[in-house]
């Protein structure tokens, strides 16, 4: 493992895994049972370069490892716990136990309430959650953090009625009445709508109509919206829009939409059609090529959009079929779980692989590997000067 990170660190150390992004993070799971210590997962994330991380509840020994460091967190208030928080005293209590004591040493940017309420299987949850929001908000103004700590909520894409093409976008009706006020929220403090975004899915569940090119940010001809004329070459970017059409149509135009989480499973069920390790690393390979030109949607292209990759590790403790618990870019152990590769992050044609821990054969030749990193690394680096 730890020649492992060290390769890492030694690759990226110069440019970064996405050194110069400043609109990509990382989802860091926790449900497994062999996962890294928090203060290794600092020093992998360092390593990165990456400066934004998701977690999904307030775990303090994660809060108080990542204090004095770059990295901005995003936290959650789970699930169960709206019914509580709506009540503003409990709000506040929550509030001054689990943000204020970590703030600012620890860089809290962010407090979803809740995750994917509008589609969750207990629809009681629905009616707490803008007042847990607004209750939440109203702690952190209380406490002078909230122009510092920004909160909304992460939705799947499911609450959408309509995402093709992206401008019919358009929200369930079941769910208007609470997302018209969700959405009167985050206009008034200039709070994101976070969408949960997983081309993935849709390619799973429709493979002989979806192409998978499209899907995975490969070349590929694309699609133009019939209405728009907007020209689309990935279904990631049109789900993007999709959301911003469907918030356009309730009145709501200038919300700025962030992906809280998107991936690609590395394994699945023999049901699961697309979860290969081939596409995951394609899917991410594809995406942080984006990230590194901060690239825009279609709809609006000179607004980067800001992106949480799902996921860090590979989570063995998730539910549900054997795709859920491998969209990790690592292994527990810290060996990373498919070669996303450095070349597809630079226009050089130079191609650096990392040691992998779903290929043998590399750890047999290690010692030859190194000896070659080394040389295209160096070819990597004059490459680069010359484009200075």
């Amino acid at each position: 493992m730890i020649h492992v990170l060290l390769l890492f660190s030694l690759c990226f150390s110069d440019y970064g895994f996405i050194q110069g992004v400043n609109s990509l993070g990382i989802n860091y799971g926790q449900v497994g049972d062999n996962l890294p210590p928090p203060d290794k997962v600092l020093d992998l994330l360092s390593s990165l370069k990456l400066t934004k991380a998701r977690i999904y509840d307030t775990n303090p020994q994660i809060l108080t490892t990542f204090a004095n460091s770059n990295i901005e967190v995003i936290v959650t208030v789970e699930n169960q716990m709206l019914p509580v928080v709506v009540d503003p005293q409990q709000a506040l209590q929550w509030v001054s136990t689990h943000i204020k004591p970590y703030f600012p040493a620890t860089k809290i940017t962010g407090i979803a309430v809740g995750n994917e309420i509008f589609t969750d299987d207990d629809t009681s949850l629905l009616g707490y959650l803008v007042p847990a929001i607004v209750s939440i908000h109203g702690a952190l103004a209380q406490l002078g953090l909230d122009k510092y700590i920004q909160v909304s909520t992460s939705n799947s894409l499911a609450v959408l009625e309509e995402s093709y093409p992206p401008s019919a976008g358009s929200f369930k009706g079941e769910v208007s009445s609470v997302m018209s006020r969700f959405l009167q929220f985050l206009s008034s403090t200039g709070s994101p709508f976070w969408i949960n975004a997983y081309p993935y899915f849709a390619y799973k569940d429709s493979p002989d109509k979806i192409s998978l090119d499209y899907a995975l940010l490969n070349k590929n001809p694309g699609m133009v919206d019939p209405y728009t004329k907007l020209h689309y070459d990935n279904m990631l970017y049109a789900m993007v829009d999709a959301v911003v059409c469907a918030m356009s149509r309730l009145g709501y135009n200038g919300i700025e939409v962030r992906v809280s989480e998107t991936g690609w499973p590395s394994k699945g069920d023999p049901n699961e059609v697309g979860a290969t390790v081939q596409n995951a690393a394609s899917y991410n390979r594809n995406l942080l090529r984006r990230q590194m030109s901060n690239e825009g949607t279609p709809l609006r292209p000179k607004m980067r959009l800001e992106v949480y990759l799902f996921a860090l590790f590979n989570e063995d403790l998730k539910p549900g079929p054997t795709s859920e618990r491998n969209y990790g870019l690592f292994q527990p152990d810290g060996t990373i779980a498919y070669n996303v590769g450095l070349s597809a992050l630079a226009t050089s044609s130079a191609s650096i692989s990392l040691t992998s821990s779903a290929t043998k054969a590399l750890r047999v030749e290690y010692q030859d590997s190194v000896s070659w990193m080394f040389v295209h690394l160096l070819a990597f680096q004059v490459f680069m000067r010359r484009q200075h």
